[in-house]
């Protein structure tokens, strides 16, 4: 697969989103394993997770540790995997999603990630949400201090606006690594952060690039632009919709979610699809 760059780690073009296998509606574990065994066979380097990817209480950081698991009976080499996981965002079990971006909690958080995925240190970590009973500044400068402690290796934030990357990189001293932000066909209000990213060097990291769980699989359905232009190059639409976020910037990688290996294997596929300029300007006013 084609690579591209999150901080001073080359990671393949798209990665793999693990919650659709830790959330609701999750497959048997049998099955997330091969997911990722088959990501990996076929060049992935990127896994992201959280450890709010869960459902009950007591099972904080559920696909944090599947990934951990999967990663270690895969048998071949994963030096150069990079997980990206989170912190910031809960799940009280009862269905819902609950924040907290104080700083004790995100180095409580860190710590239990660090146990869960079994390293020493974490390869990427995000902040998951702002808080807003927390200044941003004190969230962001918490894992600055993570990373100056050698506790994380690369630092990121998600759900963010434009205001707050450029605050987070100044807080982190111009390391900030990736923003992590929906963005699909269907939700695309954060090409203002995506156009910042690309201008800044950083990582940009669409989380439900597909629509989400729910809706992947009716993204042709519900974009005709991006059935018509797969009918014509004999691929799903769905690898159209990574093939056209990945052409809008150099610093774009993909996480799509997957619990399915057929689902990671085709979106992998989307690095070596080429779209015409007229196909990106068709789909871009779809």
């Amino acid at each position: 697969m084609k690579q591209r760059s999150i901080g001073n780690v080359q990671v393949g073009a798209v990665g793999l989103g693990g919650m659709p296998m830790s959330i609701e509606g999750r497959p048997e574990i049998d099955r997330s394993v091969r997911t990722v065994h088959a990501a990996l066979d076929a060049g992935v380097t990127l896994f992201d997770t959280a450890d709010a990817y869960h459902i009950h209480a007591d099972e904080v950081g559920h696909n944090e540790t599947l990934i951990a698991q999967a990663l270690a009976s895969w048998g071949g080499d994963t030096s150069g995997v990079l997980i990206a996981t989170k912190g910031g965002h809960l799940r009280p079990g009862d269905g819902s999603w609950t924040v907290d971006g104080s700083p004790a909690h995100l180095r409580e958080a860190v710590e239990g990630s660090l146990k869960r995925l079994g390293v020493d240190a974490i390869g990427l970590y995000q902040f998951h949400r702002p808080d807003p009973r927390i200044p941003y500044e004190d969230s962001v400068g918490t894992v600055r201090d993570l990373l100056d402690e050698g506790k994380i290796r690369l630092a990121g934030i998600s759900n963010a606006n434009t205001e707050q990357i450029r605050q987070a990189q100044e807080i982190l001293g111009g390391r900030l690594a990736s923003v992590q932000n929906q963005f699909s066909p269907a939700f695309r209000s954060s090409e203002p952060e995506l156009r910042l990213c690309d201008e800044l060097g950083i990582a940009f990291l669409p989380y439900s690039p597909l629509g989400g769980i729910s809706r992947a699989g009716a993204l042709g359905d519900r974009f005709a632009e991006f059935a018509r232009v797969a009918a014509t190059h004999g691929v799903s639409p769905q690898r159209v919709a990574l093939a056209w976020m990945l052409a809008k910037s150099p610093r774009v990688v993909p996480i799509p979610g997957a619990s399915r290996p057929e689902s990671i294997i085709d979106s992998v596929q989307a690095s070596e699809l080429t779209l015409t300029d007229a196909e990106q300007a068709q789909l871009d006013a779809a």
